[in-house]
């Protein structure tokens, strides 16, 4: 009873977990979009340049130390162990985030200098602060996680998200409307992540403080254990397995920092001047709450059989372990096949709606590549994990990292941003190659992935073909009326007429099983559109 209790509580806390960081990756994604709509594309580049540093400490905050934290909370024997592992870990973090504080604020001026950029490095100075607050975040929420209580991290990671959008939005009105420079502007949505991170930390604080948990910390009893072993030991998982899981949840950052790193100087050779080269990588940064949006739904789904598979690794099911990870594969492909090919059909009214104009259609239909091959990866990194290996994803996210940073430096002096966009592409697919054959090679047996493929592809044709008519049919609209509402209008309903057309068919082929699908989130309020005869493939 006891056992079965806990598990109904890991559960909860679980799904706890997953909705506050569904709407926290909805909140990042959206506030771009008003965003840039205030500051224009050359303000969007000017803080998309920076933006990766804030997402490093957010990933070291959120995803990578809480997550090993709780695991070795869970793991320790007894009161003292568990309290010398929060002593160790805050002196670890403390060192940690003081260290990435002081390289950044000291080393801006060379970083900005680095992006050819000089006036970068007040953007930088500003949000260095931010990791003077993460090792309190980080350690607190992997106290609370190890505990098995969601909640204080929930809320943390909400408010923390909540405060920053609402700061950068505010103090983006006031800064135009006051006619500071963008650069200024770029500064004050930066500050956003500093109230955002303190009122994080302070939610976090006030569980503590409200709950007492103050008092687990005696530091006359720890004193005695400190063995220098023992402490080696423990930073030694800390910083090793840490980082690991951090690096792999880092996959699209480090595409965004290997742009900020080289793409604009880059531009600057071909031949264009400074302020052409920031409006050319600020139309092709647009591309970012697209890939998140797209991504948010193939991940949320396809990740929600995670902790089946870790459960048939438990239980040593082989065969259950199989056809879990098969689905899970199949449906971040599925889905991410959907985004991308639906997206791709309607991106220049969808361009419109959300930024004003078409500026760019071209460059963000490529990059739109992104979210199958994202999609597919995260899955594969969050089933690798599921399955105790964490090295080998942050490897080949690194290495992934490398390519498309020298693959900026082939493809952008010949072909521009929709060579950077290309670059990534390529680089998604190195890493994507890298996890597939490691898991082909670990589980010994066949993904029975082409029927899928060919099923996928057919239902993304039959979208292909009803969004082009529909888009062709509609276009009359656009001398009638207002074109960015009209280009709303259009973009809206072709979603719901593109989404329809390729869920029918890709249910009407049985790509999944009834039994399949009531395994995902919403699967039961579909299967009415499932053929009623056959059911097992």
């Amino acid at each position: 009873m006891q056992s079965a209790q806990q598990s109904k509580l890991l559960v909860r806390g679980a799904f706890v977990l997953a909705i506050a960081a569904l709407v926290t990756k909805i909140l990042s994604a959206v506030y771009r979009v008003p965003f840039q709509n205030i500051v224009g594309d050359t303000g969007f580049y000017i803080y998309q340049q920076v933006y990766p540093l804030y997402g490093v400490a957010l990933v070291l905050a959120t995803t990578g130390f809480p997550v090993i934290l709780s695991k070795l909370y869970t793991e320790q024997k007894n009161h003292i162990e568990k309290q010398r592992l929060m002593v160790i870990s805050a002196v670890f973090l403390l060192i940690l985030g003081v260290v990435m504080f002081l390289l950044l604020y000291f080393g801006a001026e060379s970083i900005a200098r680095f992006m050819d950029d000089p006036e970068l490095s007040i953007l930088i100075k500003v949000l260095s602060a931010v990791f003077l607050i993460m090792p309190f975040t980080a350690l607190f929420r992997g106290y609370y996680q190890g505990k098995g209580n969601m909640t204080p991290t929930a809320y943390s990671q909400v408010g923390e998200q909540f405060v920053r959008v609402a700061t950068i939005l505010i103090t983006a009105m006031l800064f135009m409307s006051a006619g500071y420079s963008l650069y200024d502007v770029g500064a004050g949505a930066a500050f956003g992540s500093i109230t955002g991170g303190i009122v994080g930390a302070i939610i976090l604080i006030t569980f503590i403080w409200i709950k007492k948990d103050y008092k687990i910390i005696r530091l006359q009893e720890i004193r005695r254990l400190f063995e220098f072993k023992e402490v080696i030991a423990v930073m030694k998982i800390i910083l090793i397995q840490g980082f690991a899981i951090c690096v792999s949840s880092m996959l699209l950052l480090l595409m965004q920092l290997a742009d900020s790193l080289n793409l604009y100087s880059l531009l600057i050779s071909t031949g264009l001047n400074g302020e052409d080269a920031k409006g050319i990588k600020g139309i092709y940064d647009r591309g970012q709450p697209l890939i998140q949006l797209g991504t948010v739904v193939a991940t949320s789904m396809s990740l929600s059989l995670v902790p089946l598979i870790a459960s048939d690794r438990m239980k040593k099911s082989v065969e259950g372990l199989q056809r879990h990870i098969q689905l899970a594969v199949r449906v971040s492909f599925v889905i991410g096949l959907g985004a991308t090919v639906g997206l791709m059909m309607i991106i220049e009214p969808t361009n419109m709606m959300l930024f004003e104009n078409r500026h760019g259609s071209d460059v963000l239909s490529v990059i739109t590549i992104t979210i199958l091959l994202s999609s597919i990866i995260m899955t594969l990194i969050a089933i690798s994990q599921g399955l105790g290996e964490t090295i080998y994803p942050a490897a080949a996210v690194m290495i992934g990292f490398v390519c498309k940073y020298f693959l900026n430096l082939i493809f952008v002096p010949a072909y521009g941003t929709i060579g950077a966009a290309w670059a990534s592409n390529v680089a998604l697919v190195v890493i994507l190659l890298t996890l597939f054959i490691r898991m082909r090679a670990k589980r010994r047996s066949r993904m029975g992935l082409l029927p899928m493929l060919v099923k996928g592809m057919l239902a993304a044709c039959a979208m292909c073909i009803v969004l082009k008519g529909y888009l062709f049919l509609t276009d009359f609209l656009y001398p009638l009326g207002h074109r960015r509402l009209i280009a709303s209008m259009q973009a809206l309903s072709a979603v719901v007429i593109g989404a329809l057309t390729y869920l029918f068919v890709i249910i009407r082929t049985n790509v999944f099983t009834i039994e399949e699908l009531t395994l995902l989130p919403f699967g039961s309020k579909i299967m009415h559109l499932f053929p009623r005869k056959r059911t097992r493939r």
